[in-house]
C-alpha cells in the first residue's frame, strides 16, 4: 500500500498545498492518507471517473473527511444519490439552470456595472470584502429569500459548513456550534414564516406541498442555498483577480477580447479551485494498479489536484486565458455537479466585464489567504486599479 503521511488539514499544507499533492499523485492513483485513514485520488482521470461513477462512488454516506458529520448531516442534494437526488436537485436546480437566470441577467450587470464605477473612483480597495462578497451578498441572498438576519450569517455559516467537511480538527471542531446554529435556523417557525414568497428557499416548501419532494428533506435543502451559492463564486472572483494581477499579458488580452472571459474563469478555477475536493465511499472492492481499496473505504477526490494534473495539462501552473479549460473539475462533475456554476460564472463575468471597459491594470498588495479545511482562496487581497 503506498501511504502519505502528511496532515493535508494542517495550516502549512492549506497554506501551500501543490507541493503535497504533486507528491501524491507521483506516487500513483490510489494512495492512503495514513494521517486521516483515507485513500485519496488525486489524478485527473481517477477523480473525474469516480465523480462520474456515482454507483461505486457513494455520496449517501456524506461526503466529509470525518464521521461526525457525516453520521450527522444527511440529506441534502450533496449526500444523496440518484433516484434521490435527482428529485431533490430537480428543485434546487430550477431558478440556478442558464436558462432561468436569463431574467436576472440584467440586474447583475446593472449592479456590477455600479460597484465597478465606486471601486474605480475609490482606486484602491480590498478585492474579497469591498469587490467579490458584493454580488454574492447583494443579490444571490436576496434571491434566497431568507429572513434578514439569515442573510447576515450567511457569509459565516457557509465557511463554518465547509470548515467541517474536512477532518476534525479544531476547525471542525469550532464549526460545529454555527453549524448547529444553521440546522436551527432553518427549522424554525419564525424562519419559515418570514421566507420572501418568491424566493428560492420558498420554492422548496412548495415543492413539498405538491409531492415533489418530503418535507423533512426541505430544511437540509434550504442548506444548499445557504452554504454553496456564496463562498465558492467569491473565492473563485478573488482568485481571478489575483490572478490578473500575477499576469498583466493576460489582462491586456481579456481587455482587447472580451470573449476571453469565459475561457479565463475557468482557467482560473481550474488554478485555483476554490473547493479541494469532498470524500465519497467505495461500495464495492476496487483494484487500482495492484492496490486494492475495500469496499466501505473512505476516497478522498482531490480537484484542485486533479486540476493541475500534468497527465492531462499542459504547463499546468501556469494561467493562460487562451487555454480550453472546460474540462476543470472545480465545480466537480457528474451527477453532483455544482447547481450554482451558471450563476457563478454570470456574476463573475459581469464583473470582468465592467472592469475590462475601465482599467488597464491590477496592481496587488500582499494578500492574505483563508485557512479553511475545504475551501481555496483569499480572506484580503489589497489591489490598486490604474
Amino acid at each position: 500500500m503506498l501511504t502519505y503521511d502528511a496532515d493535508l488539514y494542517a495550516d502549512d499544507a492549506i497554506l501551500e498545498p501543490y507541493g503535497h499533492y504533486r507528491t501524491i499523485r507521483d506516487l500513483g492513483p490510489a494512495v492512503f492518507l495514513s494521517k486521516h485513514r483515507l485513500w485519496c485520488f488525486a489524478r485527473y482521470d481517477e477523480v473525474r471517473a469516480a465523480l462520474r461513477d456515482y454507483t461505486t462512488f457513494s455520496s449517501a454516506q456524506g461526503v466529509a473527511a470525518n464521521d461526525v458529520i457525516n453520521t450527522q448531516s444527511l440529506g441534502n442534494t450533496i449526500t444523496t444519490d440518484p433516484p434521490e437526488h435527482n428529485k431533490m436537485r430537480r428543485v434546487i436546480k430550477a431558478p440556478l439552470a442558464a436558462a432561468a437566470l436569463q431574467s436576472i441577467v440584467p440586474a447583475i450587470e446593472e449592479e456590477a456595472e455600479r460597484l465597478v464605477e465606486r471601486l474605480v473612483r475609490q482606486k484602491s480597495f480590498d478585492g474579497i470584502a469591498d469587490c467579490a462578497q458584493h454580488l454574492p451578498v447583494t443579490i444571490v441572498s436576496k434571491l434566497v429569500g431568507l429572513p434578514e438576519v439569515g442573510r447576515a450569517n450567511m457569509l459565516r455559516w457557509a465557511s463554518a459548513t465547509f470548515d467541517a467537511l474536512g477532518t476534525m480538527n479544531d476547525r471542525g471542531r469550532d464549526a460545529l456550534p454555527h453549524i448547529q446554529e444553521l440546522h436551527r435556523y432553518c427549522t424554525d417557525e419564525a424562519t419559515l414564516k418570514g421566507l420572501a414568497q418568491h424566493g428560492w428557499a420558498a420554492a422548496i416548501w412548495r415543492a413539498a406541498d405538491e409531492g415533489h419532494v418530503p418535507r423533512s428533506k426541505c430544511p437540509a435543502m434550504m442548506r444548499d442555498y445557504v452554504s454553496p451559492s456564496l463562498d465558492t463564486t467569491i473565492l473563485a472572483t478573488g482568485s481571478l483577480l489575483w490572478l490578473f494581477g500575477r499576469y498583466p499579458d493576460q489582462w491586456d488580452k481579456v481587455r482587447s477580447d472580451v470573449s476571453l472571459i469565459p475561457g479565463a474563469i475557468n482557467e482560473a478555477i481550474r488554478l485555483e479551485s476554490p473547493i479541494r475536493g469532498f470524500t465519497r465511499v467505495a461500495t464495492r472492492e476496487l483494484t487500482c494498479e495492484g492496490r486494492t481499496i475495500q469496499s466501505g473505504s473512505r476516497i478522498l477526490l482531490l480537484y484542485a489536484s486533479a486540476n493541475r494534473d500534468e497527465r492531462k495539462w499542459r504547463d499546468p501552473e501556469t494561467f493562460d486565458t487562451e487555454r480550453d479549460a472546460r474540462d476543470q473539475l472545480g465545480f466537480g462533475f457528474g451527477p453532483h455537479v455544482c447547481v450554482g456554476m451558471h450563476l457563478a460564472k454570470l456574476e463573475i463575468t459581469a464583473l470582468v466585464r465592467a472592469f475590462a471597459r475601465r482599467i488597464v491594470r491590477f496592481e496587488l498588495g500582499e494578500p492574505e489567504r483563508a485557512i479553511n479545511n475545504t475551501l481555496r482562496g483569499f480572506a484580503r487581497l489589497p489591489v490598486t486599479v490604474h
